[in-house]
C-alpha cells in the first residue's frame, strides 16, 4: 500500500486527498519506485485547477527521486537498487512507492541527492531545453527571465552564467531580486516598484534582448514582445498568472519580424534517448558546481495543500520540497 494525492474534481487546494491505494508489480516497459523526496512545480496546479484537464479521479505530482524496487520486462537502462530520479508523465509523483513507464526515469549519480534530485529533474530539464534545445543561444547573447527567483529562474540565472549569456531578471521583491543577482542574474528588476520595459531597454541601449523566456504568461506577455529586438525570440512556457490571450501574426511583425513558440517539457521528454540525455546534462551542470541546488522550503506530503497555497500566493522562493 502507498499514500498518494488525489483530487475527483478540479478546483483549489482543498480539493486535493491523501489516499491508501494498493501499488503491484511493474508490467513491460515499467518500473517500481519508492519514492525518498517529491518535487511541486506550477504544472500541478494547471492540472489541479483544470487549466491542464485530467481524467479525473487522477494523482497529482509530476516528478519525484528515489530507490527503484523492481524492473519490468524490457527495461535496460534501469535495475532493481538503482537510485533514480525523473519528471514524467503520468501524474502520481505524490506517493511514497508507485508504477510507472521507465523510459523517462533517469539513472541518479550518487553525488546527488533525492532531495537535490527531486527539486530539480522538472525545473532544470526545462531550463535545459529552453538554452539549448529551442533556439540555439550563444555566448554574449541577452535573455530575459520573469520569475528569476522561482525554482525555474534561479536555475537559469546559474546556467545562464556558466554559459556566457546575460541575463536580466524580474523578480517581485528587492529581496527576490537580490538572490536573482546573486545566483548569476546579470540584472534584476522588481517589476512591482519599476516598468521592465524601459528597464530593459536602457540596460541593453536600447536594442532589446535577443531571447524572452517567460513563464508568467498573461502579466508579462505582451510587455515582454516590446523588450525583444528585430528577428528575436520569444518563449512561453508557463502561465502563472494566467493564459496568454491569442497573438496577430501581424503582431510579430510590426514589432520587428519577431519568432515565437509555446513550448512544453514533455514534448522534449517523450523521446527516450532525448530525456536521457537532457537529464544527463543536468546532472553533469550540477556535479561540476555550474548549478546549485536551492530548496527555499520543504512541506510534508499530508501539507500538501499548503504547499500549493504558498506556490500559488507567490510566497515561495527556490525549488520545494514534498517529503515522505
Amino acid at each position: 500500500m502507498s499514500r498518494s494525492v488525489i483530487i475527483e474534481e478540479a478546483g483549489g487546494p482543498e480539493k486535493m486527498k491523501l489516499v491508501e491505494v494498493e501499488v503491484g508489480e511493474p508490467g513491460p516497459g515499467e518500473i517500481r519506485i519508492r519514492h525518498k523526496a517529491c518535487g511541486l512545480n506550477y504544472i500541478d496546479v494547471y492540472q489541479r485547477t483544470g487549466l491542464y484537464p485530467l481524467p479525473l479521479p487522477h494523482a497529482l505530482g509530476m516528478e519525484a527521486a528515489g530507490i527503484v524496487e523492481a524492473v519490468g520486462e524490457g527495461v535496460t537502462h534501469l535495475k532493481e537498487g538503482d537510485r533514480a530520479a525523473y519528471a514524467a508523465v503520468p501524474p502520481g509523483a505524490y506517493c511514497d512507492v508507485r508504477v510507472m513507464p521507465a523510459a523517462q526515469v533517469c539513472p541518479l549519480p550518487d553525488g546527488i541527492s533525492f532531495e537535490e534530485a527531486a527539486s530539480i529533474m522538472l525545473q532544470g530539464m526545462t531550463v535545459e531545453y529552453l538554452f539549448h534545445r529551442t533556439w540555439p543561444l550563444e555566448k554574449g547573447q541577452t535573455v530575459l527571465f520573469h520569475a528569476a527567483a522561482g525554482g525555474v529562474g534561479l536555475l537559469a540565472c546559474q546556467w545562464a552564467r556558466s554559459e556566457g549569456i546575460e541575463l536580466i531578471g524580474t523578480a517581485g521583491t528587492d529581496a527576490k531580486c537580490k538572490l536573482a543577482l546573486e545566483m548569476g542574474a546579470s540584472h534584476c528588476i522588481n517589476y512591482r516598484e519599476t516598468d521592465f520595459v524601459p528597464e530593459v531597454k536602457k540596460i541593453t541601449g536600447d536594442k532589446g534582448v535577443d531571447v524572452v523566456m517567460d513563464g508568467v504568461g498573461k502579466d508579462t506577455f505582451d510587455a515582454s514582445l516590446d523588450c525583444l529586438k528585430p528577428l528575436g525570440m520569444m518563449m512561453s512556457f508557463g502561465n502563472a498568472s494566467g493564459p496568454v490571450e491569442p497573438v496577430s501574426l501581424l503582431t510579430l511583425a510590426s514589432k520587428g519580424s519577431l519568432k515565437m513558440t509555446r513550448t512544453t517539457l514533455f514534448t522534449f521528454l517523450a523521446d527516450h534517448d532525448r530525456c536521457q540525455a537532457m537529464a544527463k546534462h543536468l546532472f553533469e551542470k550540477v556535479e561540476s558546481g555550474d548549478v546549485k541546488v536551492n530548496i527555499g522550503q520543504r512541506f510534508a506530503l499530508e501539507d500538501i495543500a499548503e504547499a500549493h497555497r504558498a506556490l500559488e500566493a507567490r510566497e515561495t522562493t527556490g525549488s520545494t520540497i514534498i517529503t515522505l
